[in-house]
């Protein structure tokens, strides 16, 4: 496998959970960095065993906001690289440190301080992802900083490149112009390419068909990723980028007080809120409406204004099925009241076969829905690199990409995946993603729905977010 890029520092990972540890080995096959120079800090010793069998320093201690400097100003200097890959250490604070000690920085969530998820003395909109964004876009500024990447895995990192991608097989596929189809040179550009093609909104629409030898038991989580970070996140405000082609607040609804406005959230988890959506496989899916950073950042960067106003912007949210053992771990959380189960598991060696099918639906246009993903298979995942399930490749894959791009562009300060090189980033991802689909479907949220049973449904526009949404 070829080197993509050097690094002249010190390599700092923080946290190496399932992330951590499927990262590794695509950092060490694809980033030119001496072993001795790289450090793992988590506070579960269960990895040191495969840092030390690479030949790379563990460091078995949690890191607190009291910490930090202590620990990580003694490894961090001009051209190292702190990669975060934590529950619960604050991206803010690390961002700030990196850029204090000349270090790159890039996370694939952007964290709170210690309680920040699940704090009662803040409110809903304090506890979003939202506010989070909000947090750590306010260190953007004018001086040229060491380049701090915020929020790049597989979502939110990855989709966001799908759908530049996507919009360009729209531009394609639908005609016009014949300089439509080429890559817009600016942010205004691409979402002036989004409004012009019809494109009301965006679904992140996953489908995960992992399916594992060992039944899920009683009081246990099951999961093919980090399940502490999923348990935050479902226990987080559902959320999502809020288009100008929607009529009206969701009931539930409520816009925030502070930032963009790009985004609403509802009163109401994310774990115990549901979305119809589509993917090519798995055809029509219930999935959950899990707040993610890039249902925000995409629907942010496709915003028009003109005199101050907005006159253009796509809806955008996640619409989550987890694999099968997931969706009954979170059935029986709801049980428990959104209180987690005593035991942890994640799938990764007792996965017997299926797929991640992750990709973004682009829905409103002349052709209906425009479905472009990754369909990486557990056979695949697994002949690619070590310690993966298809799910992690997906987002280790982007970790790397994130890197690499950090790497090469190291004085852009704080940047999200939607201001980076789509291609750039794809052509690090591609070899790790398995098949690339594109799908065209005429399905919609109304689709099936036979007056059996009275709704609350909008029928003249079948994308409202009305009709998305399971009530």
């Amino acid at each position: 496998m070829s080197i993509l890029a050097r690094l002249d520092g010190t390599l700092v990972m923080v946290g190496f959970g399932s992330i951590g540890k499927g990262a590794l080995p695509l950092i060490l096959r694809h980033i030119d960095i001496p072993r001795d120079r790289m450090v793992i800090i988590d506070p579960d010793p269960s990895g040191r065993a495969i840092a030390e069998f690479a030949g790379i320093r563990f460091h078995c201690v949690a890191l607190r906001p009291d910490t930090l400097r202590a620990e990580l100003a003694p490894l961090l200097g001009p051209g190292g690289f702190l990669v975060n890959l934590s529950v619960e250490v604050s991206s803010v604070a690390l961002i700030a440190l990196c850029r204090e000690l000349g270090a790159l920085y890039l996370d694939t969530c952007i964290e709170p301080p210690p309680g920040g998820y699940t704090d009662p003395a803040k409110s809903i909109s304090e506890r979003s992802n939202y506010a989070m964004r909000e947090s750590a876009l306010a260190l953007k500024r004018e001086a040229a900083d060491p380049t701090a990447v915020i929020a790049h895995g597989a979502n939110p990192g990855l989709v966001s490149h799908l759908v530049k991608r996507a919009l360009l097989h729209l531009a394609r596929d639908l005609g016009g112009p014949a300089d439509r189809a080429k890559p817009p040179a600016s942010r205004e550009a691409w979402a002036a390419l989004a409004r012009d093609l019809g494109v009301k909104g965006i679904h992140i629409a996953e489908r995960d068909t992992q399916r594992a030898r060992i039944p899920k038991q009683q009081g246990e989580f099951v999961n093919t990723w980090s399940i502490e970070g999923f348990l935050s996140e479902g226990r987080q405000p559902a959320e999502l980028g809020w288009g100008t082609h929607e009529k009206a607040l969701p009931p539930e609804g409520a816009r925030h007080e502070f930032g963009s406005q790009a985004a609403i959230y509802l009163r109401r988890p994310g774990a115990a809120t549901r979305v119809r959506s589509w993917t090519p496989q798995a055809g029509p899916i219930q999935g959950y409406l899990i707040t993610h950073n890039e249902a925000i950042s995409i629907a942010d960067y496709l915003t028009l204004r003109q005199d101050g106003q907005v006159v253009y912007r796509p809806t955008c949210h996640y619409a989550y099925h987890p694999c099968d053992d997931a969706i009954l771990s979170l059935h029986e959380l709801q049980g428990l009241a959104l209180h987690p189960q005593p035991k942890f598991r994640l799938m990764n060696e007792e996965i017997v076969d299926g797929i991640d099918e992750l990709g973004v639906l682009l829905y409103g246009h002349a052709r209906g829905a425009y479905w472009y993903g990754s369909q990486l298979s557990i056979a695949e995942a697994r002949a690619l690199a070590p310690y993966q399930n298809a799910t992690a490749l997906q987002v280790t894959a982007a970790v790397l990409a994130g890197m690499v791009w950090a790497i090469e562009n190291p004085a852009r300060g704080v940047v999200e995946a939607d201001e980076i090189d789509h291609e750039r980033a794809m052509a690090v991802m591609e070899p790790y993603l398995g098949p690339l689909v594109g799908a065209y479907t005429d399905w919609t949220p109304l689709s099936g729905r036979d007056g059996l049973f009275p709704e609350d449904i909008d029928p003249e526009d079948p994308w409202q977010f009305r009709n998305v949404i399971v009530r």
